[in-house]
């Protein structure tokens, strides 16, 4: 054939280099490619396949946390120059004063590297740019030797879960301040001190102080929060700070605390804030209320509502506000109107101990019912919340898309199921806890109008009406407006006689369309939810000796995505009989297919950690029952803490607990948080992927007695050893 001939052309044209690669991309076009990566594994295979992108993966790294032992120097790695985000908490043995010449060799002699000044030489060199820095600064030192190194530091987040050392006020931050003058993010969320340290120091080096954009204080060690007099000094050195979150005193009985004038004095000193967070100090503790408690405290807050006006009235940039004062705010209706028009730019708003927030009488919108631009709300312990003010909320607040309430009496699982039902388009993460009338079940059947939009869910395993599940019709006809509002005032809820009409006809007939009522026949009696389909993270809390099985027969066994749980067991073991059951039930959550990462929080059950007394439980037992099954489960990531005796301060990982742990064989990252023995270390290095084990005493206050046969430095480092023998195929 004439291969000019027209028959013999071809309409595809062939490329110039048949066998181009992703290698041909040129260099400044990769490293974009491989920057944009953030997830680390990913990062880390991209590096293995071959020394073109080795190379590039390790320049464009921005985000480091550094793992191993302090005393394996010789290991650190000096390729990641481009680090400016760098994470220095997790290096073991944790807890240990970084820049200590107390860390020593496996062999029990002093290591040469372990020279403090010799140490943070070689930080510098490895890491040269960094800005943001994360260190566990247990004494003063950590930070005399760091802070030469890196004078160019912008952020700054110190841990610390040990008691404060004998050290002169304000130590912990000087040389902090004078080696470290372009400052602009200071975290002491996680570092223990006195609120007596800080001010002091500001005030000594002001400029620097003037450079701050964010301050975070909220540490929850205090016992008692920053008085008025130290808030004063803090907000007139940091005169520029755009995010400031700190816990204060709010109850009139103590000198120093938190009213309307020094609210006031926080909006004139800091104009510029964007976030604000004013919080009790009790407030910061994770454990949960009792739901029969009564809602009003003995005290009311120093604050009024003529002074939340005029503080409102002076935060015309914020976009995000916390105020949980843990005393009662008495009819705030009225102030928090102010905020529609007063705080323009705010977007999240939580509140604890308000009450009054809405009237909702009739049809008529109040309180921060007319706050039209929230996206999150979070509303704590407010004792008149009715579902009439949930359904003003939702008609208010149409762009909601987080909703939190905890520890509500008075409503119940009409005014969310109303709520959700008028949020439907915009609600993505809700917490309910601690409400008397809204237990698992009625939680999740209030939601089941949302349950294909939620993201991110909290509710307490309360089963209390487990067994009350209602029948078709009872369910068809449960959803009425008229019980919300008298007569043709229903209407009002919807926005049109229209509306209202078209929602009675779908509740008459059996279903919601838009508003989805999402439970559909089953076999006979039974119900049987929808999928939720977007779900990915579930947070639980759970008393101790109940059990977690029941979750998934109420209506949360579909959930095709959920990637992360979190689960808070809580509870004096030592006033409970033994368990009906031998397994807590985790082993029923393996019906959520992309499972990974779980934390299981048993850190507030209190037992006996040695002995108990005949007839009882010790904690070994407990943790025992509370793992048991969680070798079923596919996870990649657990965090645990186990529980303890506080009348020791002990929180330790014990024989059984390790042999449980030992039966996860897909799991390669394992935090406990607490303390154990050398030989129940052992157990883990039987997970075939294991690669990174993290014991953390990251509880106040963190033992003391670090060296003891429970926390030895010599064991850690054995242990480690251990598991860098092993051959891991990936």
């Amino acid at each position: 054939m004439n291969p000019s001939s027209p028959s013999s052309s071809s309409n595809t044209r062939q490329p110039r280099h048949p066998h181009a690669a992703i290698h041909d991309i040129p260099d400044v076009i990769l490293s974009n490619i491989i920057a944009a990566v953030s997830d680390t594994r990913s990062r880390n295979a991209a590096s293995l396949v071959c020394h073109k992108w080795h190379v590039l993966e390790r320049l464009t790294r921005t985000q480091l946390s550094l793992r191993g032992n302090a005393r394996n120097l010789f290991l650190l790695p000096n390729c990641f120059k481009s680090v400016t985000h760098l994470d220095l908490s997790l290096l073991t043995p944790w807890g240990h004063s970084l820049c200590s010449s107390s860390i020593s060799t496996s062999s029990g002699s002093a290591s040469s590297y372990s020279d403090p000044h010799f140490l943070s030489l070689l930080l510098r060199q490895s890491f040269p740019m960094v800005t943001s820095l994360t260190v566990y600064a247990r004494t003063p030192d950590t930070m005399e030797c760091l802070a030469p190194r890196w004078p160019d530091l912008t952020q700054l987040k110190l841990v610390r879960w040990h008691q404060r050392p004998s050290i002169p006020i304000g130590a912990d931050f000087v040389a902090l301040f004078d080696k470290c003058k372009l400052l602009v993010s200071l975290d002491l969320s996680n570092f223990y001190y006195w609120t007596e340290d800080l001010p002091p120091v500001l005030e000594l080096y002001r400029d620097v102080a003037a450079n701050l954009v964010s301050l975070n204080l909220l540490a929850p060690s205090f016992s008692e929060g920053f008085r008025a007099a130290e808030i004063r000094v803090i907000t007139k050195c940091c005169s520029n700070l755009r995010e400031f979150k700190i816990p204060c005193i709010f109850d009139s009985r103590f000198s120093g605390f938190l009213g309307d004038e020094t609210l006031v004095e926080i909006a004139v000193n800091c104009p510029k804030l964007k976030s604000l967070h004013l919080a009790d100090a009790a407030s910061l503790t994770t454990t949960r209320g009792d739901p029969d408690e009564d809602v009003h405290t003995s005290e009311d807050a120093g604050i009024t509502r003529v002074g939340l006006i005029d503080f409102f009235s002076k935060l015309s940039t914020i976009e995000e506000l916390v105020l949980d004062v843990c005393r009662n705010v008495r009819e705030s209706g009225v102030a928090l109107e102010a905020l529609n028009s007063k705080c323009p730019k705010l977007k999240s708003l939580k509140l604890g101990h308000f009450h009054g927030v809405t009237m909702a009488v009739e049809s008529q919108l109040d309180g921060i019912a007319i706050c039209q631009g929230l996206e999150s709300l979070s509303i704590g312990y407010c004792a008149d919340l009715t579902d009439m003010g949930l359904i003003a909320i939702a008609r208010g607040c149409s762009k909601l898309s987080k909703f939190e309430v905890e520890g509500c009496k008075l409503i119940t699982w009409k005014g969310i199921k109303t709520m959700a039902c008028l949020l439907r388009r915009t609600l993505s993460e809700v917490k309910i806890s601690c409400c008397k009338n809204l237990d698992a079940v009625t939680s999740l059947q209030a939601l089941e109008p949302v349950c294909d939009k939620i993201k991110r869910l909290h509710i307490d395993c309360v089963w209390d009406s487990e067994e009350g599940f209602r029948n078709e019709e009872q369910f068809a006809f449960d959803f009425d407006l008229n019980d919300f509002g008298a007569g043709d005032e229903g209407m009002d809820y919807f926005g049109s006689d229209k509306d209202y009409e078209g929602a009675t006809k779908r509740r008459k007939c059996g279903t919601f369309e838009d508003m989805s009522c999402n439970y559909v026949k089953s076999n006979g009696n039974g119900f049987r939810p929808k999928s939720w389909s977007r779900l990915q993270y579930l947070s639980l809390w759970i008393g101790v000796g109940e059990l977690i099985s029941p979750l998934t027969r109420i209506g949360l066994k579909h959930c095709p995505n959920l990637e992360e749980i979190r689960i808070k067991v809580e509870g004096d073991c030592r006033e409970r009989p033994k368990p009906s059951e031998r397994a807590f039930g985790l082993s029923t959550l393996a019906c959520y297919p992309l499972l990974s990462k779980m934390q299981l929080d048993c850190g507030d059950v209190i037992g006996y950690a040695l002995t108990a007394p005949s007839g009882q439980m010790d904690l070994s037992l407990w943790e025992r029952f509370h793992l048991n099954g969680v070798g079923n489960l596919s996870l990649n990531e657990l965090d645990y803490w186990p529980p303890q005796d506080r009348d020791v301060n002990q929180r330790s990982l014990s024989l059984p607990a390790a042999g449980l742990l030992a039966e996860c064989n897909s799991l390669r990252k394992l935090f406990i948080h607490g303390t154990t023995h050398e030989h129940f270390l052992m157990f883990l290095t039987r997970i075939p992927n294991l690669r990174d084990v993290q014991l953390r005493e990251d509880y106040y206050p963190a033992p003391e007695n670090d060296m003891s046969t429970e926390m030895r430095e010599d064991s850690c480092s054995r242990f480690e050893d251990a598991l860098n023998r092993r051959n891991i195929l990936d």
